[in-house]
């Protein structure tokens, strides 16, 4: 059974990343495609315990998140042509590090992630908005950001920097899924390789957005 084109939203807190899958996923719909979405579990945990996760729950919300991707890819009951996840096992690995120190979900996170066809990291140009026990704060987005690019480009897997507001972010998901499209065809088998002349730097893209705002 052939899986589904996966792509993934990951991102700092507050950038993004639900509305966008949620978009994106309408979108694709609206283009003929079978396209589902899957919601970011930490967000369901949080919702039915009334708090964060401690340190040692944090490994089975990784791998739940990742289970749940795996099965919509492979589903069954309706064939699909993408999965569109909100966030994957990496962001938990990815706040474990900076909440608890804990490293040791990274390898786990990122061999997950190589599941993953498209990557797209949310920009940090959206105004930071509180949502209950889900955000710690704006100081917490630079940090984030960094070490979730470092991962990335540590494992050698490829991204694709999604920036602007309302439906010009979709229209910039929507360029690098046609890119992608483009490049390996309706199911494609070889990843998407972002390519950044400063290595993912985000004051560089920062840089480019200024260059090119009216």
């Amino acid at each position: 059974m052939t899986a589904a084109a996966l792509i993934a939203i990951v991102g700092a807190e507050s950038s993004g990343k639900s509305t966008l899958a949620r978009a994106l996923t309408a979108r694709l719909r609206a283009d003929g495609l079978e396209a589902v979405c899957v919601d970011e579990y930490l967000r369901e945990f949080c919702d039915r315990h009334g708090r964060t996760p401690r340190p040692d729950e944090q490994a089975a919300i990784a791998a739940e998140q990742s289970r749940r991707i795996e099965a919509a890819r492979r589903s069954r009951l309706l064939p699909v042509d993408v999965v569109v996840a909100d966030t994957t096992a990496l962001m938990t690995a990815v706040y474990s590090e900076m909440i608890f120190g804990d490293r040791s979900l990274h390898e786990d996170a990122l061999a997950a992630h190589r599941q993953a066809d498209l990557t797209l990291l949310m920009a940090l140009d959206l105004p930071w908005v509180a949502d209950g026990l889900q955000r710690d704060g704006p100081q917490v987005r630079a940090p984030t950001d960094r070490l979730l690019r470092g991962l990335l480009l540590g494992a050698g897997l490829g991204f694709s920097v999604v920036a602007g507001q309302g439906e010009a972010r979709l229209q910039a998901a929507l360029s690098a899924w046609a890119a992608w499209q483009r490049g390996h065809g309706p199911k494609p088998k070889i990843r998407w390789n972002h390519v950044c002349g400063r290595c993912g730097d985000p004051a560089c893209e920062r840089h480019g957005l200024r260059e090119r705002a009216p």
